[in-house]
């Protein structure tokens, strides 16, 4: 798997996706992300997100979450909507709902993170992962999901 095609995206697991990640160079990435597959390759992470779950460890969170990507074409944002509460988790690329946590970044540091091969903490300190809202909240989101590790 050499591509972040919608069809190869569809037919491959989280390991595989960070391999892929991983062995991808940013600047392809960024093409990618910036091109018009981005929406296929957003849509099926986001498709994702509710089967990566962990539930049991939400305990009674009740919170949500607006991911901003950036740099999409034409210098385009798409911004999705991850609502936890009574320990599901749901996603809509059409947010409904104020966030409790607003996460602004760049595609490629969108897949670093969701891959499991980006360190979430050194991308907030280096200013690539812009947060508005509750600051807590975002160290709380690996917990609550099952991310590779890269």
């Amino acid at each position: 798997m050499t591509d972040f095609s919608p069809e190869s995206l569809a037919a491959i697991g989280p390991k595989e996706f960070t391999q892929l990640v991983k062995s991808t160079s940013d600047a392809k990435i960024a093409e990618v992300m910036a091109s018009e597959r981005r929406t296929k390759v957003l849509d099926e992470i986001f498709h994702r997100m509710p089967g990566m779950f962990r539930a049991e460890r939400a305990g009674d969170t009740a919170t949500v979450i607006h991911w901003i990507i950036s740099g999409g074409p034409g210098d385009t944002s798409d911004t999705y909507e991850t609502v936890i509460e009574n320990k599901t988790c749901t996603v809509t690329s059409t947010p409904a709902r104020e966030p409790r946590l607003a996460m602004t970044m760049d595609g490629p540091t969108f897949l670093k993170i969701v891959s499991g091969t980006g360190n979430p903490v050194m991308l907030f300190m280096s200013g690539k992962i812009k947060t508005k809202g509750d600051v807590m909240l975002a160290t709380s989101i690996p917990k609550l999901f099952d991310i590779p590790k890269g």
